[in-house]
């Protein structure tokens, strides 16, 4: 090999993660999706499914993130390797993460419903419950049924159909 290709081989390896990046991260997870699509399998779908999931939270994690990450020396690479065990379905690793990361968080147990504004119950400093339900129980045993009852009532005033817009006791449109 002469000089030429010597610095072309320089250039790949020095520049791989920005080469095999796009590759590894859109065009394969492009190419299986339509032939998830094109199958008879649930399998696959719900493997490219979560994969897209997950890439879009990374994505919007670097692009919120993006002063700090680029002070992370081997930020690329290790993308790059995270991609690649979350793409290669030998891995299963978007399933990974998807099922003990993201599922707990935004699925509600007891529903079984997504909800992506789902508060897992959690205790505060002393031990008590801390979440909507607990908030509603208390204000129903401070105002009584009724007073809540009113809440409900304000919230769920009808929408004006064609302007969008809510009609209030006030006489101004909101």
């Amino acid at each position: 090999m002469g000089g030429g290709g010597l610095s072309f081989l320089k250039v790949v390896l020095k520049n791989f993660d920005i080469l095999a990046g796009p590759v590894v991260s859109l065009a394969y997870p492009l190419y299986a999706s339509i032939r998830a699509i094109e199958s008879k399998s649930p399998v696959d779908d719900q493997q490219w499914l979560t994969y897209w999931v997950l890439y879009s939270m990374i994505t919007l994690i670097e692009l919120t993130f993006a002063k700090v990450i680029e002070w992370i020396p081997l930020w690329s690479y290790g993308k790059l390797l995270l991609t690649c065990w979350l793409v290669i379905p030998y891995f299963s690793g978007a399933a990974y993460v998807y099922e003990h990361f993201i599922r707990p968080v935004f699925v509600n147990p007891h529903t079984r419903t997504v909800n992506i504004w789902y508060v897992p119950r959690k205790k505060d400093l002393f031990g008590k419950r801390d979440d909507i339900l607990t908030a509603a129980e208390k204000y129903i045993k401070e105002h009584g049924t009724d007073a809540f009852k009113d809440i409900i009532n304000k919230a769920d005033r009808k929408v004006n159909p064609t302007s969008g817009y809510g009609f209030f006791d006030d006489g101004y449109r909101h």
